[in-house]
């Protein structure tokens, strides 16, 4: 393939550039020599990199490697891919913090539940290796074996939970065979409710999924019995499912942060709507989310409004930064009308691939950018993208998604309005569903030429999703084709403003007590309600909590917002203390009160100067009525004593 060395170095001005004919054999003496020295070196080789890793002698960490030969040079356009080139090998320089790790341990004890022969046969095949139990649905027609190698019993299991090493199933119908059984199984009573514990399940019964998104549900493995291949293949898979295992804890919940509910009045529950695995549980006031259980798909994260739940896979500030370098080395390198793809690496990459040997390969304007998940991408990098100058950006999904996409649905939804709102015509935003690596190079092929911003944002900023958004958003509202102020956005948008119907309010201030973040806020010294937009997160805490039912949440992005003071949504007089003139209330609460009780109720007779105790503040109340020697059951109307049960026994020991 063709290297536009020229263009490469315009884009990483700041790197060495050297190019090679033969790296990893004739020359590889000039790899071992640049290995040998210090700082960060970059190999634009994937295929060799086992050989060059064995070679880097005592830094093999510092060593990166980027693959720019299917992803750039292998296409029609390859000579034309200098600055993609450069745009990749910028990107790849971008280091990623570490993760945390989560360890699930197993010690082989697997379940294998089917409903024939099948589940036999595999556990026949595992038994050398694994703690066999096998578990059919119906035992009628099959013949006991000679010896009992492994247990096989009757069952059927009623709900499922856990994760790999921690299983917990509850089995209905379940029934132990005889050792006397002769031609056929004669079983013990069938029980109900019986819990069993595993570390691995095998699921051959044909029936539905024992969990939400199974395929994401590690150790447990699925499939159909009709079909050998596919039952060799779990077979394998459990086979090597002994020892202890380590997985990324892909999110972090800051529980302070979090705006799920307050006073046992929901708010928040964004994530665990699209949480496809169910990992997500609501904890009080705010959720959990169980590292053994969730699978990374990073959609929490990316919904939530507060920057509470946080993807580790990298962090949202590195995947900026990694945009960020990008495509400015794609502008600097003199690249134009880039063209943004988000793509995994278990499919995504094998596509891309395939399109590059067999076909023509990725377009010079395509840059390729590889995540743990699609579905993490979040709103701040799509607005992030475009201030950095992307012309549009599209999504590589699979034909059939391995789990619910609902979340970076929503998120496409809103970054198209805002797209929209801001002037930028056509269709920049667009999911690619297809296994076909011909229909992925159709697709990109007829985007056709869309205007980016002139002059791309150069911004770095690091910190949670939410800050990022903020800062995104105010440079692409910069940059512009038509900078409006206010965007309406789609129902679960996390910024955006209220709606109260102030003739309503009575200034409780139960919202204020209520705002996870200080957007609703009051005033020591008088009863007055006030917003602040920017603070928002359209959490709806205020509106469940709202006794009245007077506040609705306006989903929309006001440009204004993250400069304009706290806005006064409703104020009113305070009640002054008619005995010391402290304020302690609301002035037409107070009358309002004074006047319904007045001469309607027992207490205070119309006339009586009980009534100002109603005008007083709490210190005061209580010094008058010690004064007074206010009795509060004074002229209380005798009523009948509630009858009991001696009064009707009484009443029939009288009759008999």
């Amino acid at each position: 393939m063709r290297l536009d060395v020229p263009a490469i170095r315009r884009g990483c001005p700041n790197s060495e550039v050297k190019s090679f004919r033969h790296l990893c054999g004739a020359e590889l003496d000039h790899f071992r020599n640049m290995a040998a020295t210090e700082g960060v070196l970059t190999v634009a080789c994937t295929q060799q990199a086992a050989q060059f890793s064995d070679e880097a002698g005592e830094r093999p960490d510092a060593i990166g490697f980027v693959n720019i030969r299917e992803t750039a040079g292998w296409s029609r356009d390859g000579a034309h891919a200098g600055a993609k080139m450069a745009a990749l090998l910028a990107s790849a320089s971008i280091p990623a913090p570490d993760y945390p790790l989560v360890t699930l341990s197993s010690e082989g004890v697997i379940l294998i539940y089917g409903r024939n022969e099948a589940a036999i046969e595999a556990g026949r095949l595992l038994a050398d290796h694994l703690d066999v139990t096998v578990m059919l649905k119906q035992l009628d027609d099959t013949v006991p074996p000679v010896a009992t190698v492994f247990p096989i019993v009757k069952g059927t299991i009623r709900s499922a939970k856990g994760h790999f090493g921690a299983f917990e199933l509850v089995i209905d119908d379940y029934a132990p065979p005889r050792p006397s059984s002769r031609d056929r199984f004669v079983l013990d009573p069938p029980r109900s409710g019986v819990t069993s514990r595993c570390d691995i399940v095998l699921d051959l019964s044909g029936g539905p999924p024992l969990f939400p998104a199974h395929d994401l549900r590690d150790g447990y493995l699925r499939a159909d019995a009709k079909d050998p291949a596919a039952v060799l293949r779990a077979v394998l898979t459990a086979r090597d499912l002994v020892g202890s295992f380590d997985k990324p804890k892909y999110v972090e919940v800051a529980p302070a942060l979090c705006a799920h509910s307050r006073s046992k009045r929901t708010g928040c529950h964004r994530c665990l709507d699209l949480c496809p695995t169910g990992a997500i549980t609501p904890v009080g006031d705010h959720v959990a989310i169980d590292p053994n259980i969730c699978a990374g798909c990073g959609q929490c994260a990316a919904a939530c409004p507060t920057s509470a739940a946080s993807y580790a896979l990298p962090p949202a500030d590195t995947q900026l930064h990694k945009l960020r370098a990008m495509l400015l080395a794609y502008r600097e390198a003199g690249g134009a009308d880039a063209v943004l793809l988000f793509h995994d690496s278990p499919h995504g990459t094998p596509l891309i691939d395939a399109l590059a040997r067999h076909g023509d390969g990725l377009p010079a304007n395509v840059l390729p950018f590889a995540v743990n998940e699609l579905t993490q991408v979040g709103l701040e990098a799509i607005v992030g993208a475009f201030a950095y100058g992307v012309s549009a950006v599209r999504f590589l999904l699979r034909g059939k998604p391995r789990h619910d996409v609902t979340g970076l649905t929503q998120t496409i939804a809103m970054a198209e309005a805002i797209l929209g709102g801001l002037g930028f015509a056509g269709r920049r935003l667009a999911t690619i569903e297809t296994d076909d690596p011909d229909a992925l190079g159709a697709h990109l092929t007829d985007i056709g030429t869309l205007a980016a911003v002139p002059t791309p944002a150069t911004f770095k900023t690091v910190g949670k999703r939410r800050d990022l958004l903020r800062f995104a958003l105010s440079e692409l509202h910069r940059l512009a084709p038509q900078p409006v102020d206010v965007i309406a956005l789609p129902q679960g948008a996390p910024v955006g403003a209220i709606s109260v119907e102030t003739d309503g309010c009575t200034l409780c201030l139960s919202c204020v007590s209520a705002c996870p973040t200080g957007a609703l806020r009051d005033d020591p010294e008088r009863p007055v309600l006030k917003f602040i937009e920017d603070a928002c997160v359209q959490c709806g805490l205020c509106q469940s909590t709202c006794p009245e039912k007077v506040i609705s949440l306006k989903p929309q992005i006001d440009f204004r917002a993250a400069r304009a003071p706290a806005v006064v949504i409703k104020e009113e007089e305070p009640a002054l203390c008619v005995r010391c003139g402290t304020p302690f209330g609301v002035k037409s609460t107070i009358e309002r009160i004074a006047a319904k009780l007045e001469g309607r109720h027992w207490m205070y007779p119309a006339g009586d100067k009980r009534i100002e105790a109603l005008r007083m503040c709490a210190d005061c109340r209580v010094v008058v009525m010690s004064e007074q020697q206010f009795d509060p059951f004074k002229g209380v109307p005798e009523r009948t004593p509630p009858r009991t049960t001696d009064d009707y026994l009484r009443e029939r020991n009288g009759k008999d």
